[in-house]
């Protein structure tokens, strides 16, 4: 995948925008693929395919580097997103919406589309997602655990998505919904310099 020449739209790319609206366009996208699903009586396939697309995102830096990064043209995108859907088994449920995604240059929103994806087919079936970030990938034993403790705090079946940051230094970010825990040593450290400065 080379990057060539990114043509004059280039000056056009939404990568900066902010989060929030990342989070509104991928809850549209989200209920029209989730509609889709279940009336095709689909959602397991659907709940697979999610699956096969954060673990393609996670192993490969240039599918990353495709999502993020804004120097790939509108129609190198739209190829590329092609190619790896087919290559992944994708059916036209999911990578339609990539190759949309693709033409508007916003493969940047992926990621959340999949989060959002994923907290409705929870919502559905009377679950929690927590989404957690760790320094490092989590075991399953370590997954298994945390989310029988969510369970146990939450009073529902939590369903976990889960993501590496290495920056966190060692451990998590969970957010449930609106609650957000975070016990990570990088906001430890965030903490005691404020409390530092305050002292100071």
């Amino acid at each position: 995948m080379r990057a060539g020449n990114p043509g004059p739209d280039i000056e056009r790319v939404d990568v900066s925008e902010p989060a929030s609206i990342s989070t509104g366009i991928a809850a549209r996208y989200a209920t029209a693929v989730y509609d889709l699903a279940k009336e095709a009586k689909a959602i397991k396939d659907l709940e697979k395919d999610l699956d096969t697309l954060s673990t393609a995102i996670a192993d490969s830096a240039d599918f990353s580097a495709l999502i993020h990064s804004p120097i790939y043209s509108r129609e190198e995108q739209g190829a590329a997103i092609t190619a790896i859907a087919k290559k992944a088994g994708l059916p036209s449920l999911m990578s339609n919406p990539l190759a949309l995604l693709a033409d508007k240059r916003r493969l940047f929103v992926v990621p959340h589309l999949i989060g959002a994806l994923r907290a409705i087919i929870a919502e559905d079936k009377g679950e929690l997602t927590a989404e957690v970030t760790s320094a490092k990938a989590l075991t399953k034993t370590q997954s298994d655990k945390l989310a029988k403790t969510l369970k146990e705090r939450m009073g529902k079946n939590v369903t976990i998505t889960a993501s590496v940051d290495e920056t966190l230094i060692g451990g998590l970010i969970v957010k449930v919904g609106s609650k957000m825990i975070d016990t990570s040593i990088r906001s430890r450290l965030a903490s005691l310099q404020n409390a530092m400065k305050e002292v100071g």
